[in-house]
């Protein structure tokens, strides 16, 4: 969210976001493994077997949400999404089984992370729809993983890639 403003404080929010986050995903056919919904952030890492969807897909489910939460909102919330450098999300293809896991775990442990839960059980907008176990096995046959792409990211001077793990 722009400016870290809670627009998913309500629970008419949430309920707004997850609506639209299963319809496109659907519609797009994007299947998420984990999700966890804050109230400014959300996070998701799944699979999406047609690249060229994403941006669609980011498209439609980002302008109906702003749209629809906004519509609740005493003040419109404009714009909603972007950040810094005019972002309006952060997209990565995963390269590796560990940084998979890592994702993975990150993702799931958003609620602890920020103080919502001390149980990640107890949080409702933390949704598994993917095993790890069974997400990672189904990569590794769809051989999914993009280990060839470059990520400025795992950059450690230029033009040398370093291992997935490592933090720049």
């Amino acid at each position: 969210m722009r400016d870290g403003f809670p627009a998913f404080k309500t629970e008419q929010a949430k309920t707004i976001f997850w609506d639209r986050f299963i319809y496109y995903c659907g519609k797009y056919g994007f299947i998420p493994w984990v999700t966890s919904l804050l109230d400014n952030h959300y996070h998701t890492i799944g699979y999406l077997k047609v690249g060229k969807n994403l941006g669609a897909f980011m498209q439609r489910f980002h302008g109906s949400v702003a749209k629809l939460v906004n519509d609740t909102l005493e003040t419109r919330h404009l714009p909603f999404w972007r950040s810094k450098g005019n972002q309006d999300y952060f997209d990565g293809c995963i390269r590796s089984e560990k940084q998979a896991r890592l994702a993975y775990g990150y993702t799931y442990r958003q609620s602890v992370r920020h103080g919502i839960v001390q149980d990640v059980r107890d949080c409702p907008h933390t949704r598994v729809n993917v095993d790890l176990e069974r997400a990672i096995k189904r990569a590794l046959e769809l051989n999914a993983f993009m280990e060839n792409v470059r990520y400025k990211r795992y950059d450690r001077r230029p033009g040398r890639l370093s291992d997935q793990g490592d933090q720049p």
